[in-house]
């Protein structure tokens, strides 16, 4: 049966795209491991309500427009035929160009999207090497192959799986004398997943002896973090490729693709490893690791590469549904709705390369990053470097297209939570719907309608977050029992058309502790900075897209009031209407309103915020600042921001004079 979104399309854009034939994953075949959970192929998981919204914004900005006006995607690109950029832009642009073209079932974006693929498929040379001829890197094939794995789940073109098959062949026979090099090498997973990808649905088992030698001239990530040598920021002279934030953020899925082909659980234990590492000697409140363009410390004044967010969100994809474990699916949520849009302008039209969890300018300026230079947060088309103009647009299309997984005994589960629509068939055949209604992450609630084609039993599993107390779980009006936070709750039953499940999370606010000993303001899986004015100023416009300073109109220096105990009543939460752009300082719709005092001694330095005082922060003996009302918004929402707050305990007022 196949999938209705797909057919409509096909018949209204006759001639752009076959409709594909299935609409199920292709499981692993032995001898690999068993997936814990299968990636549904692109479409059947469509996004709905605000996160739609979000995927159209992206369409009418950059994502949408790029190759229009971008000399490294313009008619020239060697991914076109031309003598243009041959290497990583193309393939990386449509990374994220095919999801979402067809989550957006948007005309205009597919046919950009077939013109790109029918080149690389038309213009395969005779040996297999696909891509531009003056091309001989290895890399720039992993991406363009992702790329059009999803194109063929989301059109069913037969011609890529022969494409690949060819092209595999003689990676698999040319690999010993032309060895992976530099990125290639650090990023080898990537290669293997497109392997296996095409392994399960052919059973080649060369194949195997491919994904086999990627590995063997690969970097050994797991040798890396068994004994973690980077655990400061590293200087410019100790940096290299195994430190650089893009390849380890690619590299959090190296283990998990290797235990696929192994089954030993030192593979498994790995991942676990490295996530550790990087969270304890450079974590962010947003749940991603600074590195600016390298390993940066936990001081909240160092960057995050928006590369390096996107490619931690499709590691956490991919690991989600090889592990299964419902701890991924909180980083996830908690990287995709905070790291992400506050990177992002809210008409997506600008990006930054690097992010600040304390960031209080957006400038033209030196700063304290371990190798970047003086553009890397400032607002633009290709600030610092045109890397992350490349390679951008994957984030919340695949974000959205694995919402949702099935499970290998025929049922569906929800790994991460948006509003979506998931459509696809169990294992016998029928037909399921499943429509998603929520406003989360800014809301506590998730309705859940289940629409078989007719009656049928299948489990229904609910990713519980965490931090998620209290949580309940009622179908059809009936509470159920045994829910708990930090797994995965499974409901089994005979489902009829119209069944209602309701889904609560409550979301009380909640602090975590971070670089000397700082807080971050929490609630449900959105963190909170504090909402300082911003005044924009145009740097230099580049045909419709424009370069931006910003600076701040109102103090940032403060320290919150907080008794270093519990949250409770120290905060208040104030839900304002969801619109169109939730990630805009004006359109939050979520404010928590703390207390806090200015601290005059804390002042800018190399156009950053200064050293991070120590918490708690003693009261002065002498000019005390006045206690104030703060509003604090999501992260993703504020362009400039202070998230890793120093706090001082309340102070009493001083007692009147008589």
């Amino acid at each position: 049966m196949r999938n209705a979104f797909v057919l409509t399309l096909a018949a209204s854009l006759a001639g752009y795209c076959q409709a594909p034939s299935r609409t199920t994953p292709a499981p692993n075949r032995p001898p690999l491991q068993p997936n814990a959970f299968h990636q549904l192929p692109l479409t059947s998981v469509l996004p709905k309500g605000w996160l739609l919204e979000q995927l159209r914004i992206q369409a009418k900005g950059l994502s949408g427009h790029l190759d229009e006006f971008w000399p490294d995607l313009g008619p020239t690109s060697g991914w076109l035929g031309g003598t243009g950029e041959s290497w990583e832009r193309g393939p990386y642009f449509l990374d994220g160009l095919v999801p979402l073209a067809y989550l957006t079932q948007d005309a205009r974006l597919i046919a950009k999207v077939k013109r790109w693929m029918d080149w690389t498929l038309d213009h395969q040379q005779p040996s297999g090497w696909i891509g531009p001829v003056k091309n001989e890197d290895w890399w720039p094939n992993y991406v363009m192959l992702k790329a059009l794995t999803q194109y063929q789940e989301a059109t069913g073109d037969a011609r890529v799986i022969p494409l690949m098959q060819k092209y595999y062949a003689f990676q698999l026979k040319h690999l010993d004398e032309r060895p992976l090099k530099e990125w290639a090498i650090l990023r080898w997973h990537d290669g293997v997943l497109s392997v296996l990808w095409l392994y399960n649905r052919t059973g080649d088992r060369s194949l195997l002896d491919l994904a086999r030698k990627l590995h063997g001239q690969g970097h050994d990530w797991e040798a890396q973090f068994a004994n973690f040598l980077y655990r400061d920021k590293v200087t410019r002279a100790d940096a290299h490729l195994a430190t650089h934030g893009v390849n380890n953020a690619m590299g959090l899925k190296a283990a998990p693709v290797w235990w696929l082909l192994t089954g030993q659980k030192q593979n498994r234990d790995g991942f676990y490893r490295m996530f550790e590492m990087l969270d304890r000697y450079h974590g962010q409140p947003a749940g991603i690791f600074a590195a600016d363009e390298h390993y940066a410390g936990r001081d909240p004044s160092q960057g995050t590469e928006l590369c390096a967010v996107v490619e931690a969100m499709f590691s956490l994809e991919v690991n989600l549904a090889i592990l299964g474990d419902p701890m991924l699916g909180d980083r996830l949520e908690r990287i995709s709705y905070n790291a992400l849009p506050a990177t992002l302008s809210a008409d997506l039209w600008a990006h930054q390369y690097d992010q600040q969890a304390n960031q209080v300018l957006c400038t033209l300026a030196t700063r304290r990053w371990v190798s970047n230079g003086p553009a890397a947060n400032i607002f633009g088309l290709e600030p610092n470097f045109g890397c992350c103009t490349a390679n951008m647009h994957q984030g919340w299309p695949k974000l959205a297209a694995n919402l949702w997984m099935a499970t290998p005994d025929g049922g569906l589960a929800a790994v991460a939570y948006g509003p979506s629509e998931v459509s696809t068939l169990l294992a016998g055949g029928t037909a399921v719907r499943i429509e998603e209604q929520t406003d989360y992450p800014f809301r506590e609630t998730v309705s859940l309608a289940v629409r078989p084609e007719r009656q049928v039993k299948f489990p229904l599993v609910l990713r519980i977050p965490a931090w998620a107390d209290g949580a309940s779980v009622a179908v059809n009006g009936q509470a159920m029992s045994g829910v708990q936070p930090g797994r995965f709750f499974r409901v089994e039953r005979e489902w009829r058309s119209g069944d209602k499940v309701e889904i609560r999370f409550p979301m009380p606010v909640r602090t975590s502790t971070w670089f000397n000993n700082s807080i971050a303001v929490e609630r449900g899986p959105l963190v909170y900075s504090l909402k300082i004015g911003e005044s924009w100023h145009k740097i230099r416009q580049i045909g419709p897209a424009a370069d931006w300073e910003i600076y701040p109109t109102t103090p940032w220096n403060f320290a919150i009031t907080f008794d270093g105990k519990t949250p409770a009543g120290q905060f208040q939460v104030r839900e304002r209407p969801l619109g169109s752009q939730p990630f805009s300082p004006e359109g939050a719709p979520v404010e928590i309103l703390a207390r806090g005092r200015r601290l005059p001694s804390w002042q800018i330095v190399d156009d950053s915020a200064g050293p991070l005082p120590s918490s708690p922060v003693p009261p002065p003996a002498r000019n005390l600042q006045p206690e104030q009302e703060l509003t604090l918004i999501p992260y993703g929402s504020a362009k400039l921001r202070v998230t890793a707050f120093p706090y001082m305990v309340p102070v009493a007022a001083p007692a009147a004079a008589k």
